[in-house]
């Protein structure tokens, strides 16, 4: 049995996995957290870090640093997905990450991942529980700055691609009202429909059986839909949701005002503004994914990329 902590700092969120790792590479959580820093403010339209983002990166990593050396995780691995692979000062936070990881695990600090490996670490977290024989599987993480698409079976990945739409990306560029426009909702749609025919071009989608769903866009719309009170993981974790039901939820929160979406039980503060963004690019996914492939029905996997880093420690 060996300690093994993850980071994953992507667009909107960085999260941490502290896992004990058996001998077959099964994981059983010892902590999972999750803060909302929003690293990649700004970062489509000036290319940049700005530099409370990557202060707000910094409270929240320190955090992790500290649980870590209190857990006594053995190996470590922190990765940075879109928005860092974007920004021209990017240097700036690596620095911090080498300060902050370092002065807990000598020589830790981030590293960037190409879209593939982004992709193919989701899907190893995302798979494991499910039943083989629902494969092939496509798994989609929607993120804040981009969407993966990866399709695979038992015998691992097969295909995959890694497309500049995600939550934060599109409502930066597309929704600026409260509640956006039916004119700002086309634009928005027509914008992750452009990008994801860019996925579909080289992942074969038409051979899947199952859509997996995994973050945090895709976890908010299953307790909402749910109607949960609060956020609630196991009740969120392999759930089931079918199309119609899909289209229902994300058309309402979609259509809801900034006051309404934050009064939902289950939204996390941080996801309040751009929750609209992930549901257009859900609701095109979804539309995509009954067409090419006749699936039905989203399944909503709590375990993504951040196990998907642990697992690749060992």
């Amino acid at each position: 049995m060996s300690r093994v902590a993850a980071i994953d700092c992507g667009t909107n969120s960085i999260r941490l996995l502290v896992a004990d790792a058996d001998e077959a590479g099964r994981l059983t959580d010892v902590d999972r957290q999750m803060r909302i820093v929003r690293l990649g403010q700004g970062v489509d339209a000036n290319g940049a870090f700005a530099p409370e983002a990557i202060e707000r990166t910094r409270v929240a990593l320190a955090e992790y640093a500290q649980i870590i050396g209190e857990t006594g995780a053995s190996r470590v691995r922190m990765v940075a997905t879109s928005a860092t692979r974007d920004a021209a000062n990017r240097e700036d936070f690596f620095a911090m990450t080498r300060e902050v990881l370092g002065a807990v695990v000598p020589g830790a600090e981030a590293e960037v991942i190409t879209g593939d490996e982004e992709a193919r670490l989701s899907f190893n977290g995302a798979v494991g529980e499910l039943d083989p024989s629902e494969g092939p599987f496509v798994v989609v993480d929607l993120g804040g700055g981009s969407t993966e698409v990866v399709l695979g079976d038992g015998g691992g990945v097969h295909a995959a691609c890694s497309t500049d739409v995600g939550c934060v990306r599109i409502t930066e560029r597309c929704l600026h009202d409260d509640p956006p426009s039916p004119a700002q909702v086309a634009e928005a749609e027509g914008f992750a429909a452009q990008r994801l025919d860019e996925a579909f071009a080289q992942v074969p989608v038409e051979q899947a059986r199952t859509w997996v769903g995994v973050a945090g866009t895709m976890t908010t719309i299953s307790a909402v839909a749910q109607g949960l009170d609060s956020y609630d993981p196991d009740r969120v974790h392999l759930s089931r949701l079918p199309l119609a039901e899909l289209d229902r939820v994300t058309r309402q929160l979609i259509s809801m005002t900034h006051a309404e979406r934050a009064a939902l039980g289950p939204m996390h503060p941080g996801r309040v503004d751009v929750i609209g963004g992930g549901a257009v690019v859900t609701r095109v996914l979804a539309r995509e994914l009954s067409r090419r492939a006749g699936i039905g029905e989203l399944v909503v996997s709590e375990h993504d990329i951040l196990d998907g880093i642990a697992l690749s420690t060992l």
